[in-house]
């Protein structure tokens, strides 16, 4: 600090909690951020229940590095505060976002299958940071009928079959991946650790596991793919943004990361769901039931949860004739849709290639649409419909996986790769780095093992005859009720595919 440059009392910022004048303490630096609240993109009440306050504890675990420095004039950090008049000291933002429970080290070697992982990351992360991962729409219905529908597929083994070698190898896109495994888009990685979405990136790396980064990660992609491997497969996630400039200037960025191999246009949340748990967790910021009131004294409307907060922006009338023509001016990767929930919007994906080349199979893990089908029911429709698809576009799936048996049975069924989200965050939670490893090492061998008792040396030679889906079969859709199951399939089709 220079010998010129004045503290801040903690008294004179808290003074600034407004609409008018709001000021945060960030990093030990005071921001005057009112310029900021009507562009912010969880919404201004966000900011404005930290208005006064240091806020780096809630800020630090869910924005990017150099956030502050790209939307505020470097005018708007108005001095450092002054440390003795604080309540406590200012910390560095390494220490900062968790309330770990360091007392009870996780044996992660102990831990053998990916419930026990949750239940460890359980005990580590905060309280809003484990709300945000767990929340799921409504009642939950969705959310756990993708981990429980796997059940209701039974497993056809093969007898007297050489099983000595595993190969679990597959591709998408062309790009060979070491396992039929990748991490699914999931938003603020450094709720669960400080690695983030860098430390999950680390650990694909060493498992040859794909990843998919989220629109909403807590850290850059630059930052997340700048020690990636050489055939490392990246894919990020875009959110297309109403005010599209932002979209396309995002795009421009990541034409350049040569490591990001496709776009991942995500379409089962043009709206966010309703996520109780996570709206819960706003409280733990408000301290209070006492309403935030704006400097002419209105109420301010309840915040609603980190998930609220992130799709705020997010356009929600995209439509296959405008938003695709669009995207594909804006990059030369390839396009893949992701949160096909029915098997006409399969189809109608198909017959884009090879503007699109893949979709995945997704309801967004239950967050969006509650009651909403498990992926699996629509890899199933598409086989009973139009199995077509698999061969002009590469399909992958995600949601409810659980076990290397859910992944066998996906990748029976068609799939190329099959997804986990929480599974990577909660790994994250539960060891930082090493957890994420441990998540991928119990996947990888429990899907070895399932391979090698079904008599399967390869992926491509997993298929239908592997898999008893009758009862699955029972509860997928079957067409309109006037009629039967594939002239209501082609009647749908024709309906919605205005190609």
């Amino acid at each position: 600090m220079a010998a010129s440059e004045r503290l801040i009392d903690a008294a004179e910022v808290a003074k600034h909690n407004t609409t008018e004048s709001c000021w945060a303490i960030l990093y030990g630096q005071v921001w005057d951020v009112t310029d900021f609240l009507p562009e912010h993109p969880g919404g201004a009440n966000i900011v404005l229940k930290l208005a006064g306050k240091d806020a780096t504890e809630e800020y630090d675990p869910v924005h990017p590095p150099g956030t502050l420095e790209e939307n505020l004039d470097p005018s708007k950090c108005l001095g450092p505060i002054d440390p003795k008049s604080l309540p406590e000291p200012v910390q560095a933002a390494k220490n900062i976002g968790l309330e770990a429970d360091d007392s009870r080290p996780v044996p992660l070697a102990n831990l053998l299958n990916l419930d026990e992982i949750e239940a460890a990351a359980t005990k580590k992360l905060s309280k809003k940071g484990w709300a945000y991962y767990y929340s799921a729409s409504d009642d939950l219905q969705s959310k756990h009928l993708n981990n429980t529908v796997y059940r209701s597929i039974l497993l056809r083994p093969r007898v007297f079959v050489d099983c000595k070698e595993c190969d679990q190898s597959t591709t998408f896109l062309g790009h060979k991946l070491d396992t039929p495994i990748y991490v699914s888009p999931a938003a603020m990685a450094r709720l669960a650790h400080p690695d983030g979405e860098w430390g999950i990136a680390q650990a694909c790396k060493n498992y040859g596991a794909m990843q998919i980064i989220s629109n909403n990660a807590s850290m850059t992609p630059e930052q997340i793919v700048q020690d990636a491997g050489p055939n490392q497969v990246f894919g990020w996630q875009l959110y297309v943004q109403t005010e599209r400039k932002k979209s396309e200037d995002y795009l421009a960025r990541i034409n350049k990361l040569d490591a990001i191999k496709f776009i991942c246009l995500t379409l089962d949340a043009p709206v966010p769901g309703k996520r109780e748990d996570d709206e819960r967790s706003k409280n733990i910021t408000e301290d209070t039931d006492e309403a935030i009131k704006d400097a002419g004294g209105q109420k301010l409307k309840g915040g609603g949860g980190i998930g609220q907060s992130l799709f705020f922006g997010t356009d929600p009338s995209l439509t296959w004739k405008e938003t695709l023509p669009w995207l594909k001016k804006q990059t030369n990767k390839p396009i893949i849709l992701k949160g096909l929930q029915t098997h006409e919007d399969a189809y109608i994906a198909a017959q884009h290639a090879p503007q699109v080349q893949g979709i995945i199979l997704s309801n967004h893990g239950g967050r969006a649409l509650d009651t909403a089908p498990p992926s699996i029911h629509t890899l199933l429709e598409i086989r009973k419909y139009c199995p077509e698809v698999f061969s002009k576009i590469d399909v992958i799936i995600d949601g409810g996986i659980k076990r290397g048996t859910d992944i066998v049975k996906a990748l029976c069924l068609g799939a190329k790769a099959v997804g986990i989200g929480r599974g990577a965050l909660f790994g994250l939670g539960a060891g930082g780095i090493e957890g994420v490893e441990r998540t991928l090492e119990i996947l990888r061998d429990e899907t070895a093992t399932c391979m090698r008792l079904l008599g399967a040396k390869t992926v491509p030679e997993l298929g239908l005859h592997f898999i008893n889906t009758r009862a699955a079969d029972r509860d997928i859709y079957d067409g309109p009720a006037n009629l039967p199951g594939i002239a209501g399939a082609v009647q749908g089709l024709v309906a919605r595919a205005k190609l």
